[in-house]
């Protein structure tokens, strides 16, 4: 008598796995996001602010320190150090990231702000491949109100008309902000270290510049 065939097995699908954690997509997939929004004639920085959500405290330093990385016609370290200055002061008072309305309207056109993001997108690239969370207690919420001190103090030199005073500045802000966006504590230290670096080397210029006046002033009247 021949036995009944076993009847198959179904194997009950495993729930016990939890959906892994999706990332928050990165600072150059969303610059290029806004840059291929054809709907959009213009991006403004409101825009960006929308769009980093509650990253963008690092994505606006960015944007703004990154022009004083390189030579700049006299005066822009001032109108971009102003930025600066609003969003670190609200940084080191833990408050949302909030720009007036004279700064957050200021757009550019989308075909020249592609042009930028295809010049400094490369560059983003290489830099988030060295970034992941790590020491994340320098990157936590409760220190970020001391970066965002620090970052106060950078950008208010970064604004003055001090000559070779914002280069240095503007980059140890630039590092920080990637430090802040992909919550990497040893960028932020990296930052905070170069940061310092720029103090003295613009104490020193100060120091250059009135000795300077004064053997001028000592020259005229004697």
């Amino acid at each position: 008598m021949a036995l009944p065939e076993p009847l198959p097995s179904f194997s009950e699908p495993d729930d016990r796995k939890a959906p892994e954690e999706e990332r928050p997509q990165s600072f150059s997939h969303i610059l290029r996001a806004l840059a291929d929004d054809v709907t959009q004639e213009r991006i403004a920085v409101s825009d960006l602010l929308l769009a980093m959500k509650d990253r963008a405290f690092g994505a606006l330093l960015f944007i703004f320190a990154m022009p004083n990385t390189i030579p700049t016609p006299p005066g822009t370290s001032a109108i971009l150090g102003i930025p600066l200055v609003f969003l670190s002061l609200q940084m080191a008072l833990g408050k949302k990231p909030w720009l007036p309305q004279l700064i957050a309207k200021r757009s550019m056109l989308r075909s020249d702000f592609a042009g930028m993001v295809g010049k400094i997108e490369p560059w983003i690239a290489k830099a988030e491949r060295m970034l992941k969370p790590r020491l994340s207690a320098l990157a936590s919420p409760g220190m970020e109100k001391a970066i965002g001190i620090f970052c106060l103090i950078l950008s208010i030199i970064l604004a003055l008309p001090i000559p070779l005073g914002n280069m240095l500045p503007a980059v140890a802000l630039c590092i920080m902000a990637f430090g802040i966006l992909e919550k990497d504590g040893l960028w932020v230290m990296l930052g905070i270290g170069l940061g310092i670096v720029s103090l003295f080397l613009v104490a020193g210029v100060i120091y250059a510049i009135f000795k300077a006046i004064l053997f001028f002033a000592a020259s005229i009247f004697t």
